[in-house]
């Protein structure tokens, strides 16, 4: 039996966690090498002494399984300010079930807290500083719509100055040329910056639940509401910018109840007969023709008034053919960064296929264009026919091929003259005096080649 203990002993003093045994009396009887290192306590110093001598009675879990006579599996504890560790202990019975003490097992895990912390605070540190860079480096939030083209530059300097402002502007051009991140610009260009910015696409929320979603409800207010209510979209932009994509596709009866915010800043929930005062900038967009539907009746004059204050137009990417290049390179950089791929150049063929397309999807369809290249093509230098194989549309690289074969006199004359007469306005910030000197001609057939080309 005395061999069995000392086997025991030996056994119990290999253990890389700490281990401490207590009598009835809460004296130690056991206390191996691990628990000497984690504790800085002698053996001799602790062996048959009162463990309360070394610890509080509050921070010995092994006090409190001798109490309670139930044990703890896996519990978190701190035996002391600078120690935390994960604890087993368990009661001690004989074979005729008499307590005769208890044992803890102990796993330090001090330096995984503390270079938990450690982590915690770095990471609040890392998003502090990740926030002043961002803060730093986009101090011009408009700097994410790229190109140099004027009509981009008209819309961007007209943005800047309704950022400056509350008025409730209004948003058109058509699909992918970029009428949310305008607007998430003019939020981040506006006093109301630190506020949330919430977006709504009104097309994509069913005719039955636009009044739930955009004003929330009150705890019980229909059959499957939650108890708690919910807070409406209008709500959360409290102290911001809410923005409504897709307007034209407000329900007629929403429009209305949008009409009553706007005009009186005020919202009401379902199920509410009380108001609640909002402080909200709106910002709407559209690819529809709102004159058109306030004709048929589709749209409510008065609400388009209401969101009419400052009206933007995105250009298509066709009006500003000279920005395709810059943004091609931005997305062939951008998505061989993200697939983990080299970057490809675009031979010069390839570019001039870019300028002869329409893109009738805008700056969207060139990035997704651009995306299928990177993903697709082995290539690291793309020409032509490498980039008419990616195009969706089935008549895009037959029209290209074409154009580029076919290419009248006339039409390439148009083409040039209209890009020296832009190349002119953008040098002289839209000087149309200054840019007809320089091309030659008087004022007046420069206004009608503007007319002519729409520019």
């Amino acid at each position: 039996m005395k061999n069995a203990s000392n086997y025991l002993d030996a056994v119990l003093s290999m253990e890389d966690d700490a281990i401490t045994i207590i009598n009835q009396h809460k004296e130690v009887i056991f206390w191996n090498e691990a628990a000497v290192q984690t504790y800085n306590i002698k053996e001799s110093d602790i062996i048959q002494e009162q463990i309360t001598n070394f610890f509080h009675d509050d921070d010995l879990m092994v006090l409190k399984v001798l109490d309670t006579k139930k044990p703890v599996q896996g519990t978190y504890h701190r035996p002391r300010k600078d120690k935390h560790v994960v604890v087993n202990a368990s009661p001690i019975f004989t074979t005729n079930n008499e307590l005769i003490g208890s044992i803890s097992v102990e796993r330090d895990i001090t330096q995984i807290v503390k270079l938990n912390d450690n982590l915690l605070t770095t990471s609040t540190e890392l998003n502090e500083l990740r926030q002043k860079v961002y803060t730093d480096t986009e101090e011009n939030p408009f700097s994410r719509l790229k190109g140099n083209s004027l009509p981009l530059q008209q819309t961007i300097q007209l943005a800047r100055k309704a950022a400056k402002t509350d008025a409730t502007t209004l948003v058109l051009g058509e699909s992918g040329t970029g009428k949310e991140i305008v607007a998430r610009a003019i939020h981040e260009a506006s006093p109301r910056k630190e506020g949330p910015f919430i977006p709504v696409n009104c097309g994509a929320i069913p005719e039955a639940l636009f009044e739930s979603e955009l004003f929330g409800y009150e705890g019980g207010a229909f059959t499957g509401a939650e108890r708690k209510g919910k807070t409406g979209k209008i709500e959360m932009a409290n102290g911001g910018t809410l923005f409504l994509d897709e307007v034209a596709e407000l329900p007629l009866d929403m429009q209305v109840k949008l009409l009553r915010v706007l005009q009186e800043s005020i919202i009401y929930k379902v199920g509410s007969s009380s108001g609640k005062p909002i402080n909200v900038r709106f910002i709407a967009a559209t690819n529809q023709n709102l004159e058109q539907q306030m004709v048929e009746k589709q749209f409510r004059s008065d609400l388009f008034y209401r969101l009419n204050v400052i009206q933007l137009t995105m250009p298509p990417l066709r009006q500003r053919l000279n920005d395709v290049p810059e943004l091609a390179k931005l997305f062939l950089k951008q998505f061989s960064v993200q697939y983990e791929v080299p970057m490809p150049t675009l031979e010069k063929d390839a570019v001039e296929a870019l300028f002869q397309y329409q893109w009738p999807g805008n700056v969207r369809e060139l990035r997704n264009l651009i995306e299928r290249v990177i993903i697709l093509s082995e290539e690291s230098v793309i020409k032509k026919q490498d980039l008419l194989s990616f195009f969706h549309s089935s008549s895009a690289p037959s029209n290209l091929a074409e154009t580029a074969n076919n290419h009248s006199l006339v039409q390439e004359k148009e083409a040039m003259e209209k890009k020296r007469i832009e190349e002119a306005l953008e040098q002289h910030n839209g000087n149309k005096t200054a840019a007809a000197n320089q091309l030659g001609i008087s004022r007046v057939t420069l206004y009608s080649k503007l007319r002519k080309y729409r520019i």
